[in-house]
């Protein structure tokens, strides 16, 4: 078994390291996406307009499922697939940015899918804007050689363009007649003339794009943008929680349905129910409660909610009437890296630091960002900490032992110190100042991060899930845009979920 970030800092791809033979697979011309670009801001202002005049997804989700229902589709939006009680399949979050952080997860995600039946995409399939035109070389062509089914839930980015290339690409939808205009000065029309909205050709190449996922083993249709799957003693239960992290009445009444029953379950959802220290249980609209009262409900049996959205992964394994939830995020598998150096002392729902995982590390993540922004702001020499020096001043911060241990003495500076707190970094709760609480809410808004990165190692994860009658076991590898992580990719987390 190869070395991990756990292990060395050349398990986590630090140091002199031959760069991976990813970019064979990139097209000649990439496209860099840039998130400081205004053109990319305002192509994405979707989610924004929803949030000052109304959230319209609800109801264009409404209008898709009664689409496909007339076309044939399932009521109950389950897949019923054959697979025997033990079998595999992969799950990875997040995807679609085309560039390098996207292509240099492909080769390890390819080597480690060896032998699974499917795979699920959770949230954002495509940035910026879920464009038809963007499918091509960041769906089509990166999992082109990947011989089994891919099946997804949106994101909100997916959403930006009103679900139309997710619903076309995994659906086989047909585009949504245009519904009559608003009334004039109405909450509704002021956000009509804002609505970012496709453009008439979009998705002309869809079909020839198509040829490189063409094979029939690789052929899926979704019922609709929610869904679930019945897979050997497994279900699979995915929902659409749209541009602003919510799932509709409808949605729920069919979410609370599709859970009832002994069989064992997991939900995979585009917003995560634990991140970043927090709990966001995701609001059912129109008083229905939560998604989390339902995962929770011992009568529907789940044993993990896995989420997208946010681009690394944690794991909090949460208590809950005497079993255990394992709460996943698994966004890490191809747009750049969000910090967990930001991450505060875990202390949730009974979940310490002895039983919180993430990756990349939050030493890694601080060491990464003072590199960026040292390049960024033309400050290196002030910013740049080493792999040690930021791991040593975050189990300052948090107070725990370093995760990694270090090669040898490790001096924590007043500047290391400095550029830990200028970068947002976490602390203990009991420590945290007034002043602090607000950079970080600075970083982690404006400054985290403005665009993609170019050079290894990138903090790329992805997740593969072996299921039995008797158990599931998961495994997070990462991808860190290097040789040896491509040829061996290192298992960052692992553990196993009892079914029985």
């Amino acid at each position: 078994m190869s070395e991990s970030s756990r292990d060395t800092a050349a398990g986590a791809g630090w140091g002199v390291a031959e760069p991976g033979e990813y970019k064979r697979l990139m097209p000649s011309k990439v496209a860099k996406l840039s998130w400081l670009n205004p053109r990319t801001l305002w192509a994405a202002r979707n989610g924004v307009v929803a949030s000052w005049f109304g959230d319209p997804t609800g109801h264009t989700r409404n209008r898709w499922v009664a689409q496909r229902e007339a076309a044939g589709a399932p009521a109950d939006k389950v897949i019923r697939r054959a697979d025997p009680e033990r079998f595999s399949f992969m799950l990875m979050g997040d995807t679609g940015e085309g560039d390098d952080s996207q292509y240099a997860v492909v080769p390890g995600f390819l080597k480690i899918g060896r032998g699974t039946d499917f795979a699920v995409i959770a949230s954002d399939v495509i940035y910026p804007v879920g464009s038809a035109d963007d499918y091509g070389t960041k769906f089509f062509r990166p999992y082109q050689d990947y011989p089994a089914p891919i099946y997804a839930v949106p994101g909100n980015h997916d959403w930006y363009e009103d679900l139309g290339a997710f619903m076309r690409v995994f659906c086989n939808a047909p585009a949504l007649p245009r519904e009559a205009a608003p009334r004039p000065f109405t909450r509704a029309w002021m956000r009509s003339l804002l609505w970012h909205r496709p453009r008439s050709d979009d998705g002309r190449h869809l079909d020839e794009e198509r040829r490189l996922r063409s094979a029939p083993e690789q052929q899926a249709v979704q019922p609709g943008p929610y869904w679930a799957i019945d897979a050997g003693p497994l279900r699979i239960v995915g929902i659409d929680t749209g541009l602003l992290g919510t799932i509709d009445a409808e949605q729920g009444a069919w979410l609370r349905e599709v859970s009832q029953g002994p069989r064992p379950k997991i939900l995979v959802t585009g917003s995560p129910l634990y991140v970043d220290g927090e709990h966001h249980p995701c609001t059912i609209e129109g008083g229905g409660g939560t998604v989390d009262d339902i995962v929770r409900d011992p009568a529907h049996h789940y044993v993990a909610a896995i989420g997208g959205d946010i681009h690394n992964y944690q794991r909090y394994p949460v208590q809950v009437e005497g079993r255990t939830i394992q709460y996943v995020v698994s966004g890490g598998g191809g747009a750049f890296m969000h910090a967990t150096h930001t991450i505060p002392r875990v202390d949730i729902a009974n979940v310490t630091e002895k039983d919180f995982r993430c990756y990349p590390l939050r030493g890694d993540s601080l060491a990464f960002y003072s590199r960026l922004y040292g390049r960024r702001l033309r400050l290196r020499r002030f910013f740049t900490l080493t792999e040690a020096e930021a791991m040593a001043v975050i189990a300052e911060r948090l107070g725990i032992q370093p995760t990694r241990t270090p090669g040898g003495p490790v001096r924590v500076t007043r500047r290391v110190r400095l550029v830990a707190s200028l970068l947002g970094a976490g602390g203990r709760p009991d420590r945290t100042s007034r002043f602090r609480l607000p950079v970080r809410k600075i970083y982690t808004q404006l400054f985290s991060p403005g665009s993609a990165t170019y050079s290894p190692p990138f903090f790329k994860s992805f997740l593969r899930l072996d299921v039995s009658p008797e158990a599931v076991r998961v495994r997070c590898f990462a991808a860190t845009g290097n040789r040896a992580q491509e040829i061996e990719p290192p298992v960052e987390d692992e553990f196993v979920i009892a079914l029985t």
